[in-house]
């Protein structure tokens, strides 16, 4: 084995660490946060750097064509769908009453729910 092939697999590792290691502290987060909107917080943002990052450790282990394609797929897909499905909770529960309005700074949909048509 080159060198360089040593170096590429031991980043690979350390990349895969570091990205775990931001998905452990985003589902503590989602644990330890008091409310949904937070815990939405947490469950999207340091999900997506964790798996991004994953995802590249996993890219400069494998180094393959096909299989740098399915890694970019996959990547993709998170990103589209995490942030819609957490924006959907997030929204469910402003609707269904489970979210303090005292402690949000800007209220956009209120002014939707309360117009009269």
């Amino acid at each position: 084995m080159s060198v360089w092939l040593q170096i590429l697999d031991t980043a690979g590792a350390a990349l895969v660490l570091i990205g775990a290691a931001i998905c452990l502290l985003g589902v503590i987060g989602m644990l330890k946060l008091p409310d949904v909107l937070s815990r939405s917080h947490a469950a999207t943002k340091p999900q997506a750097l964790g798996m991004l990052i994953v995802l590249a450790g996993v890219a400069l282990r494998l180094r393959s064509g096909m299989d740098l394609a399915t890694l970019a797929l996959i990547g993709f897909f998170q990103l589209m769908t995490g942030p819609v499905a957490a924006h959907l909770v997030a929204r469910s529960a402003y609707r269904t009453g489970q979210v303090d309005h005292g402690e949000l700074l800007f209220d956009d949909l209120d002014e939707q729910l309360t117009e009269e048509h």
